[in-house]
């Protein structure tokens, strides 16, 4: 998100054109509607039926089908008009939305369907939007970009769970879901509609779907970042889900879910705006460890007692840590798709390769999950799985130790988990 943040700042000067300018829009509409439903997606889940399997079954499917959305539409990203992928994902994504309010407490039926439809959606529009991206900016406005994705990102973060927590808290039942699913929807169409003013893109060759076998070979580079992608998408896989979920059930209350997102994503806009103005290349390989270490130390609260202020601690001190470990990934991995021109060219192919590894990651992470409930499902269990997998980014840094001291940081912005 937020490498994002000492970009804006590095590149005020530079002005951004009218497509990239509606780009930004999209994307911040993407991401608000994101914002206002899917932060609750999962409490609605369990208010209808409290069952932790499920939930994990419901983001397993969402992580399979993102991840082979992104291999499988490479190619038509690459060599047809990438805008229609653009609209078809924010298209996919309310027609999902949609169902939900369609289905309403049958949803949990269908987990598999909606999970699936969810996650090609996702996979669809930030495919699209990664390599839009790169052809909308050039090397003067690509900072300014960052910057504007990260301060939205951030902005978004802080009001809109915070806004659906107070509706949902308002309204009795579930009828607070269906305002917030409705709204996502509505901001959806808007986002369709405004991205139609968006310019056909050129196409790009043709797409090599042998790529992402001939980059893990020993010695290539993308050995190294692709296996510390996948550790990096241990933690996520579980993280992503459970300790919003946490927080619901710790408190029965929508409002405190938005109370705690409004907090650590305001800790979160802090640090990676601190962490883009301040943190050099010279400091990657020291900063990804003490980064990494951190965030598995914030995780010892919970040990003891799962309440809302251990969660609170491990979601301020994960938002606080996080820039200090995930910007040097970030950006070792993503200088490997500059570091040549043919590496340029193949930068769809590169990105997927990324999310795969990432797919990967989350995959064997919620799996984790599921089988850990099947052993033994007590809270005690889901706490030690939660402080193991938080031991993934040290996984990572020792995956990526020897990339951290070669590269330069471009500047390419994220999908917002």
């Amino acid at each position: 998100m937020s490498q994002l943040g000492g970009g804006f700042f590095l590149a005020r000067k530079a002005v951004l054109n009218h497509q990239s300018i509606l780009l930004l829009i999209v994307n911040g509409l993407f991401v608000l509607a994101g914002a206002l439903s899917g932060t609750f997606l999962n409490v609605y889940l369990w208010r209808t039926r409290p069952d932790f399997a499920m939930i994990g079954w419901f983001t397993f499917s969402q992580q399979l089908a993102l991840g082979l959305t992104f291999w499988l539409a490479g190619k038509w990203v690459k060599e047809k008009d990438k805008m229609i992928f653009l609209r078809l994902g924010i298209l996919v994504s309310g027609v999902f939305y949609l169902l939900v309010l369609w289905a309403g407490p049958a949803t949990v039926h269908l987990i598999w369907p909606l999970g699936l439809l969810f996650g090609i959606g996702s996979g669809l529009f930030w495919l699209a939007f990664n390599v839009v991206y790169f052809e909308v900016t050039d090397v003067g406005t690509r900072d300014l970009f960052n910057g504007w994705v990260g301060i939205l990102g951030s902005v978004i973060g802080l009001f809109g769970p915070w806004a659906s927590g107070w509706i949902l808290s308002s309204m009795k039942d579930v009828h607070g879901y269906r305002v917030i699913f409705i709204a996502s929807l509505v901001i959806y169409t808007l986002g369709v509609l405004l991205s139609l003013k968006l310019k056909k893109r050129k196409r790009e060759g043709s797409y090599d779907w042998k790529l992402p076998l001939t980059l893990f070979r020993r010695g290539n580079p993308w050995r190294q970042a692709g296996t510390a992608s996948m550790a990096h998408g241990i933690r996520e896989g579980v993280f992503s889900f459970l300790l919003n979920l946490l927080v619901f059930i710790s408190t029965s209350k929508e409002w405190r879910l938005g109370q705690f997102s409004f907090a650590v994503s305001f800790v979160s806009l802090i640090t990676f705006w601190l962490a883009g103005k301040f943190f050099k290349q010279k400091y990657r390989y020291y900063g990804m460890l003490i980064g990494a270490i951190c965030l598995l130390l914030t995780g010892i609260p919970l040990l003891w007692k799962v309440n809302y202020g251990t969660l609170l601690t491990l979601g301020i001190g994960s938002a606080f840590f996080m820039p200090l470990y995930l910007l040097p990934m970030i950006s070792s991995v993503f200088d490997l798709i500059g570091k040549s021109d043919e590496d340029v060219e193949n930068r769809v192919e590169l990105v997927v390769v990324r999310e795969l590894s990432m797919m990967v990651g989350r995959l064997l992470g919620t799996l984790l999950f599921i089988l850990c409930l099947g052993f033994r499902p007590q809270m005690q269990a889901l706490t030690w799985l939660m402080f193991l997998v938080g031991a993934s980014p040290l996984l990572s840094w020792l995956f990526l130790r020897k990339l951290l001291r070669k590269f330069k940081s471009p500047a390419m912005p994220q999908r917002t988990s």
